[in-house]
């Protein structure tokens, strides 16, 4: 048996993901965690995940801090416009976003952070493609919400425009941010309310395009284009060149498109000697392009972003490293309640009844047999707070034990297992990410996106 959850799903799937963050109550909240401030190895040359209960229990050991998710989208891959590039034209009949060809995306971010889809390609007289040398721009007025033809042959509709928030949240050199519009007109910002124009004006069921399956032979001159089916109103003129049909164009993309098209077919006089052409329509998305551009654009992927300053409410460790970032759902404190502070620190610590003279990011032991070590992580003050994994075992420390030592600095104890602000061991990991060391200091903020796609 063969089968495949259609991009509706995906996106609902999505959906229910992305509202269950933005609608989060005391009881359901999502915190992005970071960890991991020893090395991989003696190259610190980065593991590659494995969806494992190993890399999970890995990354609980480890974390430090956690943040409340701060924002949440829909995003789709990001493709730049660019002078002299090739785009393909939107087609019902193909799987992703560039048609299995990254170079030729069929929908582009310009420099003006306006998002285009292109309706039809630009092909010579002989059927060549050629590139894209005049960049799209929003037109104006009410002929904003229609495909329009430039001067090199390329096709656009206009779909929607990022605003600085969005970028900011959710922009990256490999995403960009997508969403429907659910807002009264009212209370929409001024991109929204431009998106929001554009959904409305939206024409189901138009022929937006057509693909030559068969040139045929022996046309004199261009044939007689019917476009069959459902609606009404789509017309298309066909170009040869040397007794074959080259490309079939929709005559005018302001006003003969058609509507209500649930299906088509492409009728091709025939030549009064030779083969008849063939050809297959492409029709828009049910409600029409520009309704909903999470179909228009396949979106099936949801970013969660947080922006940690600094050492934030001291629950952020600064000149150090880590190299895991989770997602988690529901944390707890250490008491087994819902954590729903913005920020909280996930290491123990313990606390020194001696001059401090450990130092962190070294391996700290008791001494004992059998030995109890741990991975220093942080110190502040009287406070050492630290971690234990599978190198370093997981013996408890005794409160008791007259002596630390790190190799060098030699510490007693009269606390020794302080819990974090929250506990580690508690809540669901949806997201585990393994990445190249990254150090933060106290001057710095952190951008951190995480990409779920369904």
């Amino acid at each position: 048996m063969s089968a495949v959850i259609s991009d509706t799903t995906r996106k609902i799937l999505g959906d229910l993901l992305l509202k269950e963050v933005i609608d989060a109550t005391d009881s359901d909240q999502y915190y992005i965690g970071i960890g991991h401030s020893e090395t991989y190895n003696s190259t610190d040359t980065t593991i590659t995940p494995t969806r494992t209960r190993a890399l999970e229990r890995d990354i609980r050991n480890k974390l430090q801090s956690v943040k409340k998710v701060e924002a949440v989208s829909f995003v789709v891959d990001r493709h730049n416009w660019a002078s002299g590039a090739i785009y393909n034209a939107y087609d019902d009949d193909v799987i992703g976003t560039s048609y299995g060809n990254p170079s030729r995306p069929y929908y582009v971010l310009t420099e003006d952070n306006d998002v285009f889809l292109c309706v039809q390609q630009s092909k010579s007289n002989t059927g060549q493609v050629q590139t894209s040398v005049i960049k799209p721009a929003v037109p104006g007025g009410s002929d904003r919400n229609k495909p329009f033809e430039l001067g090199d042959g390329y096709a656009w509709k206009y779909l929607f425009s990022l605003s600085a928030a969005q970028t900011n949240s959710f922009l990256s050199a490999n995403f960009m941010p997508i969403e429907k519009v659910e807002k009264d007109s009212a209370n929409c910002n001024i991109f929204e309310l431009a998106q929001l124009n554009v959904q409305n004006s939206a024409a189901k069921g138009q022929v937006v395009g057509i693909e030559v399956i068969n040139g045929g032979s022996g046309y004199t001159s261009a044939p007689a284009v019917t476009i069959r089916g459902s609606g009404t109103g789509a017309v298309a003129t066909a170009t040869i060149d040397g007794g074959v049909v080259t490309k079939i164009e929709m005559n005018n993309f302001d006003s003969d498109l058609g509507s209500g098209y649930d299906a088509a077919d492409i009728i091709i006089a025939a030549p009064s000697s030779g083969t008849t052409a063939t050809a297959r329509a492409i029709v828009s998305p049910i409600n029409g392009l520009g309704f909903d551009a999470r179909d228009d654009l396949k979106a099936g992927s949801v970013m969660f972003n947080i922006q940690p300053i600094g050492a934030e409410n001291n629950d952020f460790l600064v000149d150090q490293s880590f190299r895991q970032i989770s997602l988690i759902k529901n944390i707890n404190t250490p008491a087994g309640v819902r954590y729903t502070s913005s920020t909280g620190n996930a290491l123990r610590s313990m606390k020194s009844a001696s001059s401090n003279s450990l130092t962190k990011s070294r391996v700290m032991s008791d001494g004992g047999s059998p030995e109890v070590k741990a991975h220093i992580d942080m110190i502040s003050d009287s406070s050492i707070f630290y971690h234990q994994n599978d190198s370093t075992g997981f013996g408890a420390f005794d409160s008791g034990a007259t002596t630390i030592t790190d190799g060098i600095g030699t510490i007693s104890i009269d606390s020794a297992a302080i819990p974090g602000d929250v506990d580690p061991f508690s809540g669901d990991i949806l997201y585990m990410e393994n990445r190249a060391r990254v150090v933060r200091d106290a001057t710095q903020t952190e951008d951190i996106k995480v990409i779920i796609t369904v």
